[in-house]
């Protein structure tokens, strides 16, 4: 059987105030063509299916129709949350397109009550396949438990609990079915995309490549934003983000895998890279330069660090010269601060009007022919 593995769509997403609608359709759609191009039986969305909790109505009518277009002829679809879903939303969607043959898992669910999904892929093969959405270390190391012991042993314990979930969802693969795994989690090795909610990505969140039995055949992982593969008992990858979620993945190549498997055979995996959103670059220079990389720099969106000096609308003109520009930054070598700082006298506190004056005369903005007043402002 052959799966299509995606995760971390995060539909909705907004850069720097700007949509990413157009972006978000292009990417579903040319994920929805390799589906039907490679005629794939089983397709994983493993988790930040959305970009916050509380979605707007245009991101929840883009997925929608996507789900239901992946689930064209016949193939089965997975859709478990991620750390940036809301699983009881997700839960919420569960009945209406369970009935459209679209799994949803919200939140985690006992093997008899959905956290196993068994079905017979279109190609005859019987497949298994255990799935865990993002669990929370609140959800998975109890609260009473939290007020002992150290951050060492809670960050033990949320791994050795999800191994122990794992293990109840995976006790019945066998040899002769297809064995799957689908997780929203953080694996230690795993190399970070650079978009990822820290906060819910560190050691307390980490889980064990261990946790997964060599009997699985593969485990499609979310969370991480850059595609890989970690090293464990099985096949374990990261399906990566299908476009580049803000400026900190701009080195990361969007895209989706590509897997073929079947009972007791490990599975083969290939990159799909995915082109259809808008690049993400930072670039660097004066006015000048910068104007003569326009061509080159295309519809790209832009974090740009102008070698200029600070003055009054220098933003607008580069936005003027660069309509891709969402951060504008000076570069730090015609930055003031420094300066500034080293112009304070024994540590004396300066008034507003002192650090206005040294600020004008380190941009060049100071005019000469001014001198300073009785209480402190500037005369011609």
């Amino acid at each position: 059987m052959k799966i299509l593995h995606t995760a971390d769509w995060h539909v909705g997403k907004v850069l720097k105030g700007r949509s990413r609608t157009e972006e978000h359709t292009a990417v579903l759609r040319e994920l929805i063509g390799i589906a039907r191009r490679e005629d794939v039986d089983l397709v994983i969305v493993a988790g930040d299916v959305f970009d916050t909790s509380a979605p707007p109505p245009e991101a929840q009518a883009l997925v929608m129709p996507a789900l239901m277009a992946l689930r064209e002829g016949g193939r089965d679809v997975v859709v478990l949350a991620g750390n940036h879903d809301n699983p009881r939303l997700l839960d919420v969607y569960r009945p209406v397109l369970g009935a459209l043959g679209i799994h949803v898992v919200g939140g985690f669910r006992r093997p008899d009550k959905g956290g196993v999904i068994s079905f017979t892929a279109r190609g005859g093969e019987p497949v298994r396949l255990a799935v865990l959405p993002f669990l929370s270390h609140r959800y998975v190391v109890r609260a009473a438990e939290a007020l002992t012991g150290t951050a060492a042993e809670h960050n033990r314990g949320y791994a050795e609990r999800f191994a122990e979930l794992t293990a109840a969802l995976t006790a019945d693969f066998a040899a002769d079915t297809v064995n799957l795994v689908a997780t929203h989690a953080t694996l230690p090795g795993g190399k970070f995309g650079g978009g990822e909610r820290e906060a819910q990505s560190i050691f307390s969140y980490y889980v064990e490549p261990s946790a997964f039995p060599p009997a699985t055949q593969y485990a499609a992982l979310g969370h991480l934003h850059r595609r890989q593969r970690i090293d464990g008992p099985c096949p374990i990858w990261y399906s990566g983000s299908p476009l580049a979620v803000d400026f900190g993945e701009e080195g990361n190549t969007p895209g989706a895998l590509l897997v073929t498997v079947e009972p007791g055979v490990p599975a083969v995996v290939r990159e799909a890279p995915i082109g259809s959103a808008r690049r993400l670059l930072t670039v660097r220079g004066s006015l000048e330069e910068l104007a003569a990389r326009r061509e080159e720099l295309g519809e790209a969106w832009l974090r740009v660090v102008v070698a200029e000096k600070p003055r009054p609308g220098l933003a607008d003109t580069v936005r003027e010269l660069l309509p891709g520009a969402l951060q504008v930054d000076v570069d730090e070598r015609f930055r003031p601060t420094e300066h500034l700082r080293s112009r304070a006298e024994g540590g004396r506190v300066r008034g507003p009007r002192e650090l206005f004056r040294d600020y004008l005369a380190a941009s060049g903005k100071e005019d000469p022919g001014s001198r300073p007043c009785s209480t402190g402002c500037t005369m011609r």
